[in-house]
């Protein structure tokens, strides 16, 4: 990375760049791992198998964390030192490093060559366009400078997946906002989207026949079909070494729940098509470039892997049909509105597999919160948003914090905070957006009920905001008290 030395007057916006900022007054001394890095390791992008390279490091602190957990990593900076490699590294991260960068040419040029140094996986982050209020400063080339002569370019989702596209010639993947996945070889690919999309089985342990016939029983129940040979763990091998193949599906067979069985063996099958139906966004792959349990599963439950591919594709044109998709959500646990459906966080894994695809499409386009508490996925129009309401179960009525959409058709996305707004919206009816079977379902529709003898819904579009609410409140002279609806002494009637 080569710098040119500062030039021009920086009080005042130019178009172009020809000077070079105090680039190294942006690296920090971090107190705990840089969220791209946690993000990549909860994700099994950093492992301790695969070496790694932090392009840009700054003060090394993520390389030194990594390194304690285990992970064999080594950081290059041009300013605060390091060694560049030679040759590739199973991955590299380049974080925060293209958006302190003013020249859109060199920015090209340092990714190119973050991307040559990356064996399996680059890892890029930006900061974004929402978080501008906290970068203040004049306006130079396509950034911004600030007062201790440092830059910043801010992207928006798709600007940063475009531009990390054209540099290595890669479907991305975002795995949260800011953050994107460029992976070389198509099974990491594939077996990062398996380990979102699919769960990962988890064996019982066994230490005699009896147990180790038990926990050949607990998969079956599980995933709906057999384990394979290459698939049982090798502790349980010895363990099962006088059972035949078919004596040993036979015991399975009679010892596992029928039931059980056939509800793992959907919940696999709707698993493959909600993986095979993402990868739309990237290409279909060959068969053998899938992890081993997934082409299992699909070996098992479908006549071929075209016929696989087929039924995720019938599955992605039901995306389109309005009226298909209102059906579904109709009978999908969930708030439905004119407009759209809502769905609570913990509800989420009991929604159709239609809604499923629906969500991820847009979580791999942009990337998916962290934080989020609930998804509304739109049937006029396709959007999904995630929703932040961190006081759910604490406040009967919970206050929005943020939102962070994503319009399917521009793969554009776009976050807002509500958190300076006097009047916020808030919802009404939390039951109505967990399962039936929630703890807490039952208490919130208490409140549901109350609420509505009360006659505060008479007029829903006028409560849907904090001041409506409030003054509804008032109107009916009551108040809430936790969870519970109370009565105040007089009500307040407006006057003519």
């Amino acid at each position: 990375m080569e710098f040119a030395q500062p030039a021009g007057d920086r009080g005042t916006c130019v178009s172009t760049v020809d000077w070079h900022s105090d680039r190294h007054k942006t690296a920090i001394r971090r107190m705990s791992l840089s969220m791209p890095a946690r993000q990549a390791l909860l994700d099994g992008v950093l492992r301790p198998e695969w070496t790694l390279l932090d392009y840009g490091s700054g003060r090394g602190g993520d390389v030194a964390r990594l390194v304690h957990l285990g992970i064999p990593a080594i950081g290059w900076d041009p300013h605060h030192g390091g060694v560049r490699p030679d040759g590739p590294r199973d991955v590299v991260t380049l974080t925060y490093v293209l958006n302190v960068i003013e020249n859109p040419v060199e920015r090209h040029r340092v990714l190119d060559d973050a991307w040559s140094l990356s064996g399996r996986c680059l890892v890029v982050s930006t900061r974004l366009t929402w978080e501008r209020k906290q970068v203040n400063g004049v306006a130079v080339g396509d950034g911004t400078v600030t007062r201790k002569n440092t830059f910043q370019r801010l992207f928006s989702p798709a600007e940063l997946r475009s531009l990390v596209e054209d540099a290595t010639g890669v479907r991305v993947i975002s795995p949260v906002p800011g953050v994107i996945y460029a992976f070389r070889r198509d099974d990491d690919r594939l077996a990062y989207l398996a380990r979102r999309l699919v769960p990962e089985q988890v064996w019982q342990t066994g230490d005699d026949i009896q147990s180790a016939v038990s926990a050949v029983v607990h998969f079956l129940e599980q995933r709906g079909r057999m384990p394979e040979l290459e698939e049982t763990p090798d502790t349980l091998l010895p363990l099962l070494r006088n059972l035949t193949g078919q004596n040993l599906a036979k015991l399975a067979a009679q010892e596992a729940d029928p039931e059980q069985v056939k509800q793992g063996r959907t919940r696999s099958m709707l698993n493959v098509l909600l993986l095979l139906g993402t990868e739309v966004f990237n290409g279909r792959s060959q068969l053998q470039a899938l992890s081993f349990p997934v082409q299992a599963d699909i070996r098992a439950f479908f006549k071929s892997y075209k016929e696989a591919c087929r039924r995720a594709d019938r599955l992605l044109l039901k995306l389109r049909d309005d009226t298909y998709l209102r059906n579904v959500m109709r009978n999908s646990v969930g708030k439905m509105t004119p407009t759209a459906i809502y769905v609570h966080r913990r509800a989420v894994e009991n929604i159709p597999v239609l809604l499923k695809l629906y969500e991820y499409c847009g979580a791999i386009a942009v990337g998916r919160p962290r934080d989020w508490d609930l998804i509304k996925l739109s049937h006029e129009g396709r959007s999904v948003s995630w929703l932040g309401y961190p006081n759910f179960d604490r406040d009967p009525h919970p206050r929005l914090a943020w939102s962070y959409s994503v319009d399917m058709r521009k793969l554009e996305g776009s976050y807002r905070s509500y958190l300076d707004s006097d009047n916020r919206p808030l919802l009404h009816r939390k039951h109505e957006f967990l399962c039936s079977d929630d703890p807490h379902a039952a208490k919130y529709r208490r409140l549901t009920e109350q609420e509505v003898r009360a006659g505060l819904y008479a007029q829903p579009h006028l409560i849907g905001n904090e001041h409506g609410w409030e003054a509804a409140l008032n109107a009916a002279g009551a108040r809430l008290h936790g969870h519970r609806l109370l009565r105040t002494a007089t009500a307040h009637h407006a006057h003519p």
